[in-house]
């Protein structure tokens, strides 16, 4: 049986990229289009972006009182840190999962841990902390906000009425109903007390600054984390706003590596929504019937969840139904992975597929029209083969899917041709 494929990007710790652990004589387009995708992760990398964003000189020598919110929070308060360095003063972190870099804790960051994607009891801590936060900032300090996808369910404050099992309902009920990102936002900020411009309103017309990461259509930060950070509905707002990174960047960085390999790339287009199972029709198609060698498409899909799902995501469901239209065509293969290392509730990020996925899942005894009715992609994946696993990345703009139309003979050709560099796109 085939190994999962497990790549290491550029995550917050700032670790080099590794390249993708391939079973011996293994494909090399497989390590190809992981090595693509490592490359979009590093245009959109927190760190990077955050300290770039700040590199210009400082305003004034105001001390710096920090918050970063989201699953990047790690990362682009270390870019904050690079830029601003002993201007920082006070830092506050609220993220999914535990820092993995030493120098968080040497930097004595407030650092804490919230739920996703249902919150629990230690969003609702983690958001009154945040108020807290916001409500004692020192009038001579400057306020700089980081936020990250994954905010809106890492903090929150509920408006008075509302309970925390009201939040988790909204939630739970929304990804059953495979509800677009912008809706379930707007539904979140009409229930919190720091979302839709609240938290922003909070700041009484101070000066600051808020630096986004955006997973959302649009990159508006009146949706992305629900509008943590967006504009105040009412009063005077003097906060700077910037985009930092976005799906949009990732692809073109992609699309940018793929063509100086020598490969012919289909010009991106505009941002893909919608259902999973439909999305991969329409990507299947475009791969089979297009001359171009590499698609490279950025959005975020949508499942509609059965009663009783299994295990997988968005990004799983999508490759395994793509997996179903390439059969039998060698040439094509297919990767969807989520930016952020993770997809659904599962620790991979999504799956790398090609033209004989589905009879290596036959052969392990399972049937992926059935895992695609039970939402559970993940264990015919994991038989095949074909889970991509990232870990951590630092950053999360929503999902890349790469489509490649490249015979393994052409692959190792290039691969030659570069000198052996071509699978790790330089």
């Amino acid at each position: 049986m085939r190994r999962s494929t497990r790549a290491a990007s550029g995550a917050a710790s700032s670790k080099s990229s590794a390249a993708a652990e391939l079973p011996d004589g293994g494909d090399p387009r497989r390590a190809l289009l992981l090595a693509l995708l490592e490359t979009g992760l590093r245009r959109v990398e927190g760190r990077r972006c955050v300290r770039e964003a700040l590199a210009r000189p400082q305003r004034s020598a105001a001390p710096v009182w920090l918050a970063a919110v989201g699953k990047a929070a790690e990362s682009m308060a270390l870019g904050a840190y690079d830029a601003l360095g002993g201007a920082i003063e006070r830092a506050l972190l609220i993220t999914r999962d535990a820092p993995l870099s030493p120098e968080i804790a040497r930097l004595g960051a407030e650092v804490l841990i919230g739920a996703h994607p249902v919150p629990d009891e230690r969003s609702l801590a983690a958001g009154g902390r945040l108020l807290a936060w916001v409500e004692s900032l020192p009038g001579e300090v400057e306020p700089l906000f980081l936020i990250s996808g994954g905010a809106s369910s890492l903090v929150e404050v509920p408006e008075a009425g509302v309970t925390l099992p009201d939040l988790e309902a909204l939630t739970r009920r929304a990804f059953a109903a495979g509800l677009a990102i912008g809706e379930l936002n707007r539904r979140r900020a009409a229930l919190s007390r720091i979302k839709g411009g609240r938290l922003a309103a909070r700041l009484r017309g101070r000066p600051a600054r808020a630096l986004f990461i955006s997973d959302v259509p649009d990159d508006d930060p009146r949706v992305i984390g629900s509008g943590l950070m967006g504009p105040a509905a009412q009063g005077d707002d003097r906060i700077e706003r910037q985009v930092v990174a976005s799906v949009d960047q990732a692809v073109a960085a992609v699309a940018v590596a793929a063509a100086a390999l020598g490969l012919t790339v289909h010009p991106p287009g505009r941002r893909f929504a919608g259902e999973a199972v439909r999305l991969a029709a329409r990507f299947a198609h475009e791969l089979r019937t297009g001359t171009a060698q590499l698609h490279v498409w950025g959005g975020e899909s949508t499942v509609m969840l059965p009663p009783h799902p299994g295990r997988g995501g968005r990004n799983q469901h999508l490759a395994l139904a793509a997996a179903r239209l390439i059969a039998g065509r060698p040439e094509l293969m297919l990767l969807a992975a989520g930016t952020d290392g993770s997809d659904g509730v599962t620790e991979d990020a999504g799956a790398l597929v090609d033209a004989d996925t589905c009879a290596r899942i036959a052969l392990a005894e399972l049937d992926a029209e059935r895992g695609l009715e039970r939402a559970d992609s993940a264990p015919a994946l994991a038989a095949s083969g074909d889970l991509v696993h990232l870990g951590p990345t630092g950053t999360n703009v929503g999902d890349l899917v790469i489509g490649l139309k490249l015979a393994a003979d052409a692959a190792r050709a290039l691969e030659a041709l570069h000198g052996g560099r071509g699978a790790r796109v330089l």
